[in-house]
């Protein structure tokens, strides 16, 4: 465990060594959040109730979902394509080294800076804005936003890992995962809660697995789950997350077949 530790430290580092793209990336990121957040505040302020939520649940989703997305869809493992376009794939085979373990100890140490970062600018909002926030005090249902969320974290990791993979059949890797992104942020409720759409659009939607990422976890949280809803919910994630595993490895197992290493 040691060495993944080592692998966490050392992405937490390699995070700083190019600055200016990370204050580029975190401007964006509350360039974003600021968009959303007033879009809803001038939506809400007209009227305390509206699709089923005031003012204070809605804005605390939007800001949830700030800080949620820091740790579930923070992640390193867009590399992966490019390590196997590039041959470098071999270095970790021949190593004493779990891939998937590099990637998610990679992935841990770039959550735990964009975690910090998310909550003290979060911290700087609150205190500027001074927004009407929803906060929970029932432990059980704080205790299952976490656990939920932890889910959601890995199964994130194994969706991103998956289109990753697509490097062993074809050397364009980003467009799949820039679509991916797209995809997945309206999916997983990273825009606007998704029980507003449609009733038979949300019913296909909670079937997904991007409807537990982000979505999921925030309404555990505001309380609107009653608990059968959220034993039910956790069963589906953690099935979809036993089935994207099993993706992962077979696929994975597939690639390394066909992987030629071109160039070393």
């Amino acid at each position: 465990m040691k060495k993944y530790l080592s692998v966490a430290k050392n992405t937490w580092a390699e995070t700083f060594t190019y600055r200016l793209n990370f204050v580029v990336w975190r401007f964006r990121v509350v360039l974003q959040l600021l968009t959303i957040y007033f879009l809803w505040f001038a939506i809400t302020i007209k009227s305390d109730n509206i699709f089923g939520y005031g003012q204070a649940q809605i804005l605390t989703y939007v800001l949830g979902t700030s800080l949620i997305n820091s740790f579930v869809f923070a992640s390193r493992t867009y590399g992966v394509g490019n390590e196997i376009n590039e041959g470098s794939l071999s270095n970790y085979l021949v190593k004493p080294v779990n891939y998937f373990m590099y990637h998610f100890a990679r992935d841990l140490g770039d959550k735990a800076v964009n975690v910090i970062f998310s909550i003290v600018e979060l911290s700087i909002l609150f205190a500027i804005l001074r927004p009407p926030l929803f906060l929970q005090t029932n432990p059980v249902l704080l205790l299952l936003t976490i656990v939920s969320t932890l889910i959601a974290l890995i199964l994130y990791f194994f969706l991103n890992f998956l289109i990753g993979l697509v490097g062993f059949w074809s050397p364009e890797v980003w467009a799949p995962r820039f679509i991916f992104m797209i995809v997945i942020t309206f999916f997983a409720g990273g825009l606007f809660p998704l029980d507003i759409l449609p009733s038979k659009i949300f019913a296909v939607f909670k079937i997904l697995p991007f409807t537990y990422l982000l979505y999921f976890p925030l309404k555990i949280y505001l309380g609107q789950l009653a608990m059968s809803d959220i034993i039910i919910g956790m069963f589906v994630s953690l099935s979809w997350l036993v089935c994207i595993y099993l993706v992962v490895k077979f696929v994975w197992m597939q690639g390394l077949k066909v992987y030629t290493a071109w160039g070393k």
